[in-house]
């Protein structure tokens, strides 16, 4: 079965770096687009960052350009988002996303989620 695990959360002052994780299991990793979506307190769920499975393509929201990364280790079947200039507002559950497509349809599978939080 599909199953996404996250870690890197934690607490962090402003200005400072996060560096997430997601392990994927149960599908062709490398064949698969992952994405980062975060989730603020009282806000819907957003998207911040695509990372494709074809063309390799990344794509940010525009409210996170210059300060995310996202990279992906097929090898290791992982995902990363590396954040740096931490800002109050980024405070979210941030959860990893992968979109599989099978039989000319997708599915969202989506990890526990974890909780970054910045504050000084």
């Amino acid at each position: 079965q599909v199953q996404l695990v996250e870690s890197g959360g934690g607490l962090v002052q402003p200005g400072g770096s996060l560096r997430l994780s997601c392990v994927g299991s149960g599908f062709t990793f490398s064949k698969t687009t992952m994405s980062w979506y975060r989730q603020a307190p009282g806000k819907e769920r957003e998207r911040v960052a695509v990372f494709t499975s074809n063309a390799g393509i990344r794509i940010y929201a525009d409210s996170v350009k210059g300060r995310f990364t996202i990279s992906r280790d097929n090898a290791k079947n992982t995902v990363y988002l590396q954040i740096t200039s931490l800002k109050p507002e980024d405070t979210a559950v941030y959860y990893c996303n992968a979109r599989l497509v099978l039989n000319g349809g997708s599915t969202d599978y989506w990890g526990q989620g974890i909780q970054g939080t910045v504050s000084s």
